[in-house]
């Protein structure tokens, strides 16, 4: 169950308009109203320079922003279109490290440094929240033996408590993902699309931490599963009417909300809980708005939801602070969820069909971007090698 705990009360960030609270009628700022709801707010970034500015950590004070997520495209932008990395990798130049080594070197010190920010949280929370995440290499989205070893000596590598490990989804990512928490590795379960991928990746949470129950093991290992909202809406903009742009995302959050929510209260979660389980939270990532004719808060404001993990982009989270409102929570019974599904359908969208091809496109996108950060860490350190000898 979600326990709430006691976070820096702020006041409004400069230029934010007040809102009232739709619960109690307080006027407080919309990333304090997410924060009462029940719902934590995590930055979808992370640089050094977000690090060693105290920009992160203001986040952190004034914006009730509770963890942090990363994966291969965030760090390509992160270490190959700055010089905040530069010295680091000077200094690891000569020691005949792989560029996958010396990137996970660089991640890891900003993760380790992030997580250290969010060590109150995670301790004040009981572990529900105050979490960090790496992904493993994506050139193992379909290899569950590697996946599982790197799982376990990245996560060792980090020696915090309060780091994820992302694993994809993805049918040997789901054998890898049971086989992670039953050796009591903490998952951040990413590239899921569906109400149905977020189910099996249910299942994989489960039949781990009942095995660890079975082998006389501490159940307590933490997990969020990643719903991908927007690429659903930029998939379909061109093949739908007008008034279905930005509701098929939308829509695929409910359903699977309303499934998250029957979990909880099922029997088999309960007893589970019983014996000291955490649940696994349903966490909402790519929410930042694609359309530039839709509102740019329009994803938060519509998942507002308790015991969930929103994942916000920097840009997004800054104009929800600004703008943002907070009018209603998600329904637990999936509200008009099958009916946008049914119209959609109308309009000749496949939804599995399309949920698959999502989650392999999303695999290729972070291949994508891993060939293109371990080529720019070698570019510079062949550029900072070059500049020493000369």
């Amino acid at each position: 169950m979600h326990r709430r705990f006691a976070g820096h009360r702020s006041p409004h960030v400069a230029g934010a308009k007040s809102n009232q609270s739709f619960k109690t009628g307080i006027a407080m700022n919309p990333t304090q109203q997410l924060h009462n709801l029940g719902q934590s707010i995590w930055l979808d970034n992370i640089t050094r320079e977000l690090l060693t500015s105290g920009t992160l950590a203001r986040y952190i004070r004034d914006l009730h922003v509770t963890g942090l997520t990363s994966n291969p495209t965030i760090f390509e932008h992160a270490i190959g279109h700055s010089t905040a990395y530069d010295a680091a990798i000077l200094s690891q130049l000569g020691k005949g490290k792989s560029d996958v080594s010396l990137f996970f070197e660089l991640a890891l010190e900003d993760l380790s440094r992030a997580a250290d920010l969010f060590r109150s949280t995670f301790d004040a929370s009981a572990g529900v929240d105050g979490w960090v995440s790496l992904e493993v290499s994506p050139l193992l989205a379909h290899d569950a033996a590697n996946t599982i070893k790197e799982a376990a000596e990245l996560h060792a590598r980090a020696n915090r408590s309060n780091l994820f490990i992302k694993i994809p989804g993805t049918t040997e990512g789901l054998e890898a993902i049971e086989a992670s928490i039953f050796a009591g590795v903490p998952v951040n379960v990413t590239l899921l699309f569906s109400c149905e991928q977020y189910l099996a990746a249910a299942e994989a949470y489960l039949r781990g931490i009942e095995r660890r129950i079975e082998a006389g093991l501490d159940p307590n290992v933490g997990s969020v599963a990643s719903l991908f909202i927007s690429r659903w809406d930029v998939a379909v903009k061109d093949t739908v009417s007008p008034q279905s742009r930005n509701r098929l995302g939308i829509a695929v959050a409910m359903q699977t909300y309303q499934a998250y929510c029957a979990l909880l209260a099922s029997p088999r979660w309960q007893k589970l809980a019983a014996a000291g389980a955490s649940a696994q939270r349903v966490l909402w990532a790519s929410t930042g708005t694609k359309d530039p004719q839709a509102s740019d808060t329009v994803y938060v404001e519509a998942l507002a939801a308790p015991r969930t993990v929103n994942t916000i982009p920097e840009k997004t989270l800054l104009a929800f602070a600004d703008h943002g409102q907070v009018k209603k929570k998600l329904p637990t019974n999936g509200g008009d969820a099958d009916a946008v599904l049914a119209d959609f359908s109308r309009q000749g969208i496949a939804i599995d069909v399309l949920a698959e091809r999502l989650q392999r496109e999303g695999a290729e996108a972070f291949v994508a971007s891993w060939r293109q950060l371990l080529q720019a860490i070698g570019t510079k350190k062949s550029h900072l090698a070059q500049v020493c000898t000369s």
